[in-house]
């Protein structure tokens, strides 16, 4: 295909590194983007590069559901509430939650995870982009005793796939960063990760497509696709009929309901994450160096220039953008055990974001089901940021290049069960 026409739709960081991948390989690109470029989750991550861990579904994790259900400042929660969907994905969740699918996942994702480092590094050098871009790794730290012996043996099962995680005691960790506190028992340093202001990064990359010959739309929702013959042939717009020879649907938890219009079924949830951000100095955050991990609390404190995030949480209550209290206290609460020098002083900035979860905990990449022509990228949980930029890549190579095989293991075929095309909607 000649320069072929590409419609990429959602401009979070999936959607822009795909657009920035394909529009350097030389392809006609419009991204379509129904708010403002990075208004979704992408724009308020916790602003770390993570690569190597296993997937959410993980052994025992039953047990942590049910508890969520009960307690709005648990790490992961799920408001008790009637959604048939949410409870038929939930028990796809509980399914994969199997010492065999962890280790089926990382076969696949650890790899990926050292071709992500790569591709970063290489945009960010390449493309000179300024965004606060730190190559120190960061910290998981613990404060229970528990804690601590699961974030070791996960250090060591992430080891044997070629990563170096250094497990550290507490009195080095204060050595290495003074600002943590005396509750810290020990942690681990991850030094294959990075961290970034995740909007500065893609702003950046956006405007690198740009310049690369990829024509960004805002303010466009899409309304339906159009399909003849079993061929996308364009999008119907809330500005009219766009024409394409390929759609790339990038539109984190809302591309479900996109695909629900056409007859496919992908299971995939929204979950919320939430972020405060603290302004460093006397009453604020304190002048941390690297990111790190309070692992019992699963939050996230990264400093992004002159302030420090805090974000992490998961919440599993549908597609709105309801900021609860307890949520968002429960990133404080975790900071200050983390950093006791955290003041007083209120947060510069509260947020939280919808992020597309899959059932089995990986993302779903790929042409999908016998509609010629579409593709999608997502699934990405909170692996967004961290695989934006090869997801770009990946999604570019199989467009573009007819000789790359399929990309099997991610690909949204292998939820073929239920990823069904209803012919009669087509």
């Amino acid at each position: 295909m000649s320069r072929p026409r590409i419609l990429v739709v959602g401009g979070g960081i999936i959607g822009v590194s795909c657009a920035y991948a394909l529009a350097k390989a030389g392809a006609q690109v419009h991204l379509l983007e129904k708010d403002k470029i990075g208004s979704g989750a992408s724009g308020g991550n916790a602003g770390t590069v993570a690569v190597g861990h296993p997937p959410l579904n993980r052994r025992g994790r039953l047990r942590q559901l049910l508890v969520s259900l009960l307690d709005q400042g648990s790490p992961l929660y799920i408001p008790p509430r009637w959604d048939p969907s949410l409870w038929g994905w939930l028990r796809d969740f509980v399914r994969y939650c199997t010492d065999e699918h962890v280790e089926e996942c990382m076969k696949v994702m650890a790899p990926l995870g050292k071709n992500a480092l790569q591709t970063f590094d290489n945009i960010i050098e390449e493309e000179k982009i300024e965004c606060g871009y730190i190559r120190s790794g960061y910290y998981k730290v613990c404060v229970t005793e528990p804690g601590l012996l699961s974030a070791r043996n996960e250090a060591a099962a992430i080891e044997a796939y070629g990563y170096h995680p250094e497990c550290i005691s507490s009195e080095e960790l204060r050595r290495r960063e003074p600002e943590f506190g005396p509750e810290l028992l020990g942690g681990i340093h991850y030094p294959e990760s990075r961290s970034l202001d995740p909007l500065k990064f893609l702003e950046a990359l956006t405007e690198r497509a740009r310049l690369r010959g990829a024509r960004i739309s805002e303010g466009v929702s899409v309304l339906s696709m159009s399909i003849i013959s079993g061929r996308v042939v364009g999008l119907r717009t809330n500005e009219g009929e766009i024409g394409a020879d390929v759609v790339v649907l990038a539109t984190g938890p809302f591309s479900a309901g996109i695909l629900n219009e056409v007859g496919i079924q992908l299971p995939l949830q929204p979950g919320k994450g939430y972020h405060r951000d603290y302004a460093i100095g006397p009453g604020g955050a304190p002048p941390i160096k690297i990111a790190s991990e309070l692992s019992e609390a699963s939050v996230f404190c990264t400093p992004m220039g002159d302030f420090v995030r805090f974000a992490g949480t998961m919440e599993f209550s549908g597609f709105n953008r309801v900021m609860r209290t307890p949520r968002l206290n429960q990133l404080t609460n975790a900071a200050r055990r983390c950093f006791p020098g955290l003041g007083g002083d209120g947060p510069k900035s509260e947020w939280c974001g919808l992020r597309p979860m899959a059932s089995d905990g990986m993302p779903i990449i790929g042409s999908i089901g016998d509609i010629k022509g579409l593709s999608v990228a997502t699934g990405h949980g909170m692996l967004g940021l961290t695989l934006g930029p090869i997801t770009g890549q990946m999604i570019a190579q199989e467009i573009l290049d007819t000789e790359e095989p399929k990309l099997r293991k991610l690909s949204p075929d292998r939820f073929r069960g239920a990823a069904l095309v209803n012919t009669k909607k087509r």
